[in-house]
C-alpha cells in the first residue's frame, strides 16, 4: 500500500545522506518529491527516484536564502498541482570551542539551520494558510531535523547546538501558529552516519555487510515518513531521537520545583533562607547528558 499516493512533499538537504533517504522512500510510499540541495546531488536523487518509477524533480538552492524557500514551494505546486509535506533536512557544519570560533563559523551554521529551517516552513505555511482560507482542507506535514547537540548541548558545537535547540523551539511556535490549519510540525534528531560524521570512526559501517548497521540514514527514514501520514495526525511539536532500530521520545525543560512568597518581593537575603525549599537535593550544575544508549 502506498501510504503518500498523491501528496507532494519537499525535501531540503535531498542529495545525500539522511535527506536522500527521506526523499527515496518518500517516493517508494507514492509521494512526488522536490529534492533540494546545493549541488549536483539533487537532480542524481531525483535521477534516481525518476528511474525507479517515482516522480521527482530536483531543486538547487540555499536555503538559507529566502527566495529559496518560495522557490521551492512554487516548483512543488507547478509541478505537482500541491504540497503536503515539509522535510527541513539541509545542514551543515562549522565546529569549533566558543573561544575559537570566528564570526563567520557561527552565522553560517545558524543560517543554514535555524534560518533555512525557516525560510521553508515560512513558504510553505504562506501557501497553507492560503489554501485553508479558500477552503481546500489536506492533512500537512513539517518534519524538522534536530540533533542530540541541541537536545543536550554539545562542546565544540556552540553554533550547531544553538541552532539545532532553537529548531526544537521553533517546532512548537510553528505548531501552535499552524495547527487550525491541519499542519502538525515535529522534530527527529537523527542517530545515523552522514556526511557531517563521517570522521567518527565509532560510526563506520560494519566490516560484514550481513551485520545491521545501526548508522545507516536509511534507519531513519522510517520513522520520519511515518510521520507524514495520516496516521500521525495526532503528534504535533513533538521531538524524537531515532537510529538504529530505536526510536526514543523525548521531552527537556519540564518544570522542576518552585517556591512563591505571599505577596512580596524576593531579596537577595530571601532567596537565601529559602535555596533549600526550592532546590533541596536536587543536582543544580551542567545536566546530565543522557542521551539514550542504542542496545
Amino acid at each position: 500500500m502506498d501510504r503518500l499516493h498523491g501528496k507532494v512533499a519537499i525535501v531540503t538537504g535531498g542529495g545525500n545522506g539522511v535527506g536522500k533517504e527521506h526523499a527515496l522512500l518518500l517516493a517508494s510510499e507514492g509521494a512526488m518529491v522536490v529534492v533540494n540541495d546545493l549541488g549536483e546531488n539533487a537532480e542524481s536523487t531525483a535521477s534516481e527516484i525518476n528511474n525507479s518509477g517515482g516522480k521527482a524533480i530536483s531543486v538547487q538552492g540555499n536555503v538559507a536564502e529566502w527566495e529559496t524557500g518560495e522557490r521551492l514551494v512554487s516548483a512543488a505546486i507547478e509541478s505537482f498541482g500541491d504540497l503536503h509535506i515539509l522535510i527541513n533536512n539541509a545542514g551543515m557544519l562549522r565546529d569549533a570551542m566558543s573561544f575559537s570560533m570566528n564570526e563567520k563559523q557561527f552565522d553560517e551554521v545558524i543560517a543554514v539551520h535555524l534560518k533555512g529551517h525557516f525560510v521553508c516552513a515560512r513558504a510553505a505555511a504562506v501557501y497553507w494558510r492560503k489554501q485553508a482560507k479558500s477552503g481546500t482542507e489536506s492533512p500537512r506535514r513539517i518534519i524538522h531535523t534536530s540533533s542530540e547537540s541541541g537536545l543536550f548541548g554539545g562542546p565544540g558545537q556552540s553554533n550547531y547546538a544553538s541552532a539545532k535547540g532553537g529548531i526544537l523551539t521553533l517546532s512548537i511556535t510553528l505548531g501552535r501558529e499552524l495547527s487550525k490549519y491541519g499542519v502538525t510540525t515535529n522534530v527527529v534528531a537523527p542517530r545515523a552516519r552522514t556526511g557531517l560524521t563521517d570522521y567518527i570512526q565509532s560510526m563506520a559501517a560494519p566490516e560484514d555487510p550481513e551485520d545491521f548497521d545501526i548508522y545507516n540514514p536509511a534507519n531513519v527514514s522510517p520513522f520520519v515518513v511515518w510521520l507524514c501520514t495520516d496516521e500521525a495526525q495526532e503528534i504535533n511539536g513533538q521531538a524524537f531521537i531515532v537510529g538504529g532500530s530505536g526510536i526514543w521520545w523525548m521531552r527537556n525543560w519540564s518544570h522542576q520545583n518552585s517556591v512563591k512568597l505571599d505577596a512580596e518581593r524576593w531579596t537577595l537575603d530571601t532567596i537565601d533562607s529559602h535555596r533549600f525549599l526550592l532546590f533541596g537535593e536536587m543536582e543544580t550544575g551542567l545536566p546530565k547528558f543522557e542521551a539514550p544508549p542504542f542496545s
